[in-house]
């Protein structure tokens, strides 16, 4: 049975909230070990951009809020992790380990587009 069509705004706030709930866990790992970061030790500049990224930009795309500039900024970052953490490891993301962050960077491209869908503080806002 095909999914109606009326249902898809909604739809798009789910994968938002979806997204950022996996985009944020990440920067919960790197800044409060939940669940814990695999690298130990003080984490080098780059990963505590990413990870402030994550964190901020996480929680701000779970609610809704500046959700095109935010989702922009996290699109970029994930294509930048990808290359800088991945690709050199590999062609094929299933063997590189970049399946996850590859799939941020269209998502968060597409909900810069698209928007967050009627769920969200930017819809609430919008209706004012």
């Amino acid at each position: 049975m095909p999914i109606p069509t009326n249902w898809s705004a909604q739809l798009l706030s789910v994968l938002r909230i979806a997204a950022a709930l996996g985009f944020l866990h990440h920067g919960t790992s790197k800044f409060f070990a939940i669940p814990p970061f695999a690298m130990e030790g003080p984490l080098p500049p780059l990963l505590l951009a990413a990870g402030a990224i994550e964190l901020v930009g996480g929680a701000l795309l779970l609610i809704g809020l500046f959700t095109r500039p935010v989702a922009f900024v996290a699109s970029g970052m994930s294509a930048v992790g990808y290359f800088y953490a991945h690709a050199g490891n590999g062609l094929y993301p299933s063997v590189n380990g970049g399946e996850a962050i590859m799939l941020y960077c269209f998502i968060f491209l597409y909900l810069a587009a698209a928007g967050p869908g009627p769920w969200s503080v930017d819809a609430m806002r919008a209706q004012r």
